[in-house]
């Protein structure tokens, strides 16, 4: 038996999870499992149980969608994996848990559920990366790679205004535009946040939270900071207010790219502005671009892999609750006080060992 987080129906209420036992069973054809030691946590989780997200899983289901561990059983079929092998693991479900089956190579049969998660994919833990690491760097990452390698086409020399930087894809994209050599503005609503960011390599940092709680004022900081031209490239997971202030401190060519609404609220874009301007807005979903373009998804994939295994990205996680404080990381995320990433550990495991 194995112990899981579930959910068992949707609510508001994310502390409505239970901790159950559960019979995981023997690993399926294709199929590994693996004794998980952490597990990120992100929105899609809270979603999911909220009835909030685009894809339901089948009830009862753990959340999770990307988690580390070692191999202690191979199915038939695998022999590309042996047990005790470190692991990554990627799938939409099934992460708060203790052990879980998992496909080593996508699956599209949509079945699963607690010990059992779809779609999974399964990669060697990059070396020298700790459980909690190489559970919380590919989503981030992979989302970074596409919105500013495929979609924005950032160059050497640029300058990168990332929005929402103390946050998981933030500070993700805040190292790779670094590793690429742009100069990086990297704004966030508290100051003990973004020092963290600035540690981290950030150029230039810029609390965006005004006097009555809204987000904005960045405009003038930015253009001030590039001799008035503004950035060539902003990468905005935040949208609202934000997206309204960042066209008005864009470059002329420039390229916007929406990763999501954290505000709340879709903006609309001004075509004068973008015509007078003549800027790009270029919407960024990673995981749909690698399946629209499965080869270059396969390649992105690779290359945030190798800068993983080369030691030249780094994700950075903040705090590591046990299996039975689950809810309490969820919290701590939807209360907006993670940095970076934090994590569920199983199986005795304790961040930083």
């Amino acid at each position: 038996m194995s112990r899981a987080v579930r959910c068992h129906t949707i609510s508001d209420d994310i502390t409505s999870v239970t901790i159950d036992d559960v019979d995981v069973g023997d690993p399926g054809p294709g199929e590994v499992q693996v004794s998980l030691k952490a597990c990120a946590v992100n929105f899609p989780d809270l979603l999911m149980i909220q009835g909030k997200y685009q894809f339901a899983p089948p009830m009862p289901f753990a959340p999770g969608g990307e988690a580390a561990g070692d191999v202690v059983a191979v199915g038939t079929g695998v022999d590309q994996y042996s047990v005790g092998d470190k692991v990554v693991v990627s799938m939409r479900y099934g992460g708060f848990a203790e052990t879980i089956n998992v496909p080593v190579a996508h699956t599209e049969s949509g079945e699963g559920g607690a010990g059992k998660g779809p779609d999974g994919t399964v990669l060697p833990l990059p070396p020298g990366m700790s459980y909690e690491a190489g559970a919380s760097y590919k989503t981030a990452y992979l989302t970074a790679w596409v919105a500013l390698v495929n979609r924005g086409h950032l160059q050497p020399g640029e300058t990168l205004l990332v929005h929402g930087a103390t946050g998981g894809v933030g500070m993700a994209a805040v190292d790779l535009g670094k590793h690429l050599g742009a100069t990086v503005i990297a704004t966030g609503g508290r100051d003990d946040k973004l020092a963290v960011v600035a540690e981290r390599g950030a150029d230039h940092v810029i609390n965006y939270t005004q006097a009555d709680g809204s987000l904005g004022g960045f405009r003038d900081e930015v253009k001030a900071l590039t001799d008035g031209r503004g950035a060539d490239v902003i990468y905005d997971p935040v949208g609202g207010d934000v997206f309204d202030e960042s066209m008005r401190c864009v470059n002329i060519d420039g390229r916007i790219l929406p990763i999501g609404f954290t505000s709340g609220r879709w903006p609309q874009a001004p075509v004068n502005l973008i015509l007078i301007k003549q800027i790009s807005v270029i919407g960024v979903r990673a995981g749909e671009y690698g399946r629209l373009y499965p080869e270059i998804g396969l390649a992105n994939e690779k290359a945030v892999y190798d800068l993983a295994a080369s030691g030249q990205i780094q994700p950075y996680v903040c705090a590591g609750f046990p299996l039975e404080e689950a809810a309490a990381a969820m919290q701590m995320l939807e209360s907006r006080n993670v940095v970076g990433k934090c994590v569920v550990t199983m199986n005795d495991y304790e961040i930083g060992s």
